[in-house]
């Protein structure tokens, strides 16, 4: 071997294997860098905040801790500063409809929008023994079936709704949270803001328990009564879409002000989402809390009207358990949501934060002690954008054609609902379960960008690099030596 040709090969190993160990060394000094926070809340936005912890752990180093324990106990969480974040999809109550204390908290704050989606009427409805997967409701009459007014399946309300189906004398079991939470919220305020003749109770957190439904916890708890396939049956609740795509059980098709029955996918939510307020007063304690009628009413013919997004609690002082580390860590991971996170939204169930909102993120993220983000720039943050690369689902027409399959007969034996309860990780705490728990669980996807594993096999390479070329190379300096 000529020497340049040994030269080469001495400085192409030599790069390898630096390259190799600087990887390894810059991956762990980043590492090092963050400090573990932890967060509380939502169980509507807990799959995408499960999937973003993950994605953030393998790839940055970071150890973010998320219960998702509701929205009620995570801002009362906030408040006591035993988490240094909280996810809520509403504000502090200055007057908790449960009659608990005004929730007040003593260190300042911000909201920081971070989640967008759908809320999906997700049901369990078979005619001759197939799941009906085509059910169109307005939004009268689900307020109707939440509010007792509305209790078999074959109601002419409903009936005239689906003239495709043959609808079961069964009666309706609604499902409802047993835990305060953003869910209930969002659909109540929904249903006080649309109907409130029908709905007068106006915006809660705690589903009323004069209506005696099946109450269970958390989103989880939810969609493992209705997607059991015993229990379930004839049941209907209200839950983030991720939970139903992910159990595979079918969603209501709502009709919207256009007149079209449609489903909460990512580019319908981000249609309707178009029209939502927002309230700017920097100097109000809502500052960036959503104002939905403009949402509810949007005439486009594939708006999904139950349509809304959830908010990040985060502290804007150093005090308590929280410090400057934890913000530089918090800041980070927040970055990572509203950009690059949100490229997995409508993989999980969700929809890509609207633009508007990813840049007044940004100025939120601004007022954490320690974070060091800077100013939103669309070149470093490669949002997937609101509804980019998705087509609308177009909506069935309001005379109730549909390309779904449905069952179209009577004669469906009526499964026996006994009081099977399921906790909010979706396992069966009491009761009969034909499988003992809850078909939904939450999304998992690979995580991107470059990460341990990635690292690993570039050092795998580096090694069988060196085992092809240290051979040759001694066995010529011996050669030379003799």
């Amino acid at each position: 071997m000529n020497r340049p040709r040994r030269r080469a090969l001495h400085a192409a190993l030599a790069a390898l294997v630096v390259g190799a160990f600087t990887l390894g060394g810059a991956t762990a000094a980043r590492a090092d860098t963050y400090v573990a926070i932890s967060g509380s809340g939502s169980t509507w936005s807990q799959n995408a905040l499960d999937q973003w912890r993950r994605n953030v752990a393998n790839n940055y180093g970071m150890t973010i801790s998320f219960s998702g324990t509701g929205s009620s106990a995570g801002r009362n969480d906030f408040i006591r500063e035993t988490v240094d974040f909280a996810v809520s999809e509403i504000p502090f109550q200055a007057q908790p409809e449960d009659g608990s204390p005004s929730e007040v908290s003593t260190r300042p704050y911000a909201y920081l929008p971070i989640v967008a989606g759908g809320t999906s009427l997700m049901y369990n409805l078979r005619i001759g023994g197939k799941l009906v997967t085509d059910l169109q409701l307005p939004g009268d009459v689900v307020a109707k079936i939440f509010t007792a007014q509305i209790t078999r399946w074959n109601d002419p309300a409903i009936q005239a709704e689906n003239p495709q189906l043959v609808l079961p004398d069964r009666a309706i079991t609604p499902v409802v949270r047993s835990d305060g939470s953003g869910s209930t919220a969002q659909f109540t305020k929904w249903m006080s803001t649309q109907y409130p003749q029908t709905w007068g109770t106006g915006m809660t957190s705690q589903f009323p328990p004069s209506f005696k439904f099946k109450a269970q916890s958390g989103s989880l708890g939810v969609s493992g009564y209705v997607s059991n396939p015993t229990n379930g049956e004839g049941s209907i609740t209200y839950v983030e879409y991720s939970y139903a795509m992910k159990s595979g059980i079918p969603v209501v098709k709502l009709k919207n002000v256009a007149g079209n029955y449609v489903e909460p996918t990512a580019a319908n939510v981000e249609i309707a989402l178009r029209e939502a307020r927002i309230n700017e007063d920097q100097s109000s304690p809502d500052y960036l809390t959503q104002i939905l009628d403009g949402v509810y009413n949007n005439a486009d013919p594939s708006a999904y009207p139950l349509s809304s997004y959830s908010y990040m609690i985060v502290p804007t002082q150093v005090g308590g358990i929280f410090t400057e580390r934890k913000g530089y860590t918090l800041g980070a991971f927040v970055k990572y949501i509203v950009c690059e996170g949100q490229k997995q939204a409508g993989a999980l169930g969700y929809s890509p934060l609207p633009n508007n909102l990813v840049k007044a993120a940004f100025d939120q993220i601004s007022r954490i002690p320690g974070s060091n983000v800077g100013p939103y720039n669309a070149d470093s943050c490669s949002n997937a954008g609101a509804g980019e690369g998705t087509a609308p689902a177009s909506g069935t027409d309001g005379a109730g054609a549909s390309g779904a399959g449905a069952a179209a007969a009577t004669g469906a034996t009526a499964a026996t609902a006994s009081d099977a309860v399921y906790d909010a990780n979706g396992n069966l705490v009491s009761g009969s379960g034909a499988q003992g728990t809850a078909v939904s669980t939450p999304f998992t996807l690979a995580s991107e960008s470059w990460g341990p594993s990635q690292t690993g096999m570039l050092v795998a390479v580096v090694l069988v690099a060196v085992a092809l070329l240290a051979p040759p190379l001694l066995l010529r300096s011996r050669g030379r030596g003799r």
